[in-house]
């Protein structure tokens, strides 16, 4: 019985403070990493500027992307390292995605672009 590739999602957390043209590279360089490494895009969402759920070196909100794709494990290990070391991106998130599982949702309209709130003091 022949082996399905696996799929995984890539959730990327991007600088906001980056100009438009470097999130633009670091998008392309992970797509041509998949396709370097015999991978597959599945499925790519740019969900906008998002608030974060918690600061980050002083920053409130990133922009976030999502890529599902298809590929080998040597694949994974590639964007991951790529992805550490390239400038502008927070955080990185790789999860393999159970056979049969929904495909993602865009995220609500109401969430994307809306300003991240100022933290109350604690008293």
């Amino acid at each position: 019985m022949a082996e399905l590739t696996p799929i995984y999602d890539l959730m990327i957390l991007l600088q906001t403070s980056i100009d438009d043209e470097r999130r633009a590279q670091i998008r392309a360089d992970v797509e041509q990493t998949i396709a370097d490494h015999a991978g597959q895009i599945e499925l790519t969402q740019e969900w906008g500027v998002r608030p974060l759920a918690y600061e980050i070196d002083h920053v409130r909100d990133a922009e976030y992307n999502l890529l599902q794709f298809s590929g080998p494990a040597e694949l994974v290990e590639a964007l991951s390292y790529n992805l550490k070391i390239a400038d502008g991106v927070m955080r990185h998130r790789i999860i393999k995605v159970a056979p049969g599982a929904q495909t993602p949702l865009e995220p609500p309209a109401g969430a994307i672009d809306a300003p991240a709130e100022a933290a109350e003091p604690v008293a």
